[in-house]
């Protein structure tokens, strides 16, 4: 399937009740359960399924398997912001005691979310000039887990080189599943 197709088609199928082609939108914010067993099992992550809006709704996961589908991933996830984003990312794959190097040229509130509320979880930031990459690669050890980038870096505008960033994350055992991410993973 073509891009525009995929946006308009993937992760839905025409209602077979009513056969509409187009994605109701879900504004319920709780879900009823089968019996106190298949409650146990959502909130458990045994099956999948629709627990409460805010952890998942249907047209939320049509969306996430649009996008999903367009940029050939694996899954995807919708959230609010992209702060909220930058921080399920960040504490997926960080605990206390882990490390990541971030760019220096931030968002303001992406600056205070790695200098100040991440210390006091136990992960820290380590900041690189995005404009001597080179000088980056000593502030990765064993506990780096993220090399993480705005790919236009605020307030100054500058555009990092994520193909360098990955390279030299790569070099020290990092690891990112496609270059159009803008952060490396170990």
């Amino acid at each position: 399937m073509e891009i525009e197709t995929k946006a308009v088609h993937s992760g839905y199928s025409p209602d077979p009740t009513t056969k509409a082609v187009a994605v109701p939108i879900y504004q319920t914010t709780a879900y009823a359960f089968d019996d106190t067993q298949h409650g146990a099992d959502l909130f458990n992550l045994a099956v999948l399924g629709n627990i409460y809006s805010r952890i998942m709704n249907p047209t939320n996961d049509v969306l996430e398997q649009r996008i999903t589908d367009m940029e050939g991933g694996a899954a995807g996830l919708a959230l609010a912001s992209g702060q909220a984003a930058t921080t399920y990312a960040i504490q997926t794959i960080a605990e206390a005691g882990d490390n990541f190097i971030s760019m220096s040229t931030l968002y303001g509130g992406t600056y205070n979310l790695f200098a100040h509320t991440f210390p006091q979880m136990g992960i820290k930031v380590r900041f690189a000039d995005p404009e001597n990459l080179d000088a980056m690669a000593a502030l990765i050890d064993g506990k780096t887990k993220a090399v993480y980038c705005e790919s236009l870096g605020n307030p100054a505008g500058n555009v990092v080189d994520i193909a360098r960033v990955c390279e030299i994350a790569h070099a020290h055992g990092a690891r990112s599943n496609t270059a159009r991410i803008s952060w490396c993973t170990r």
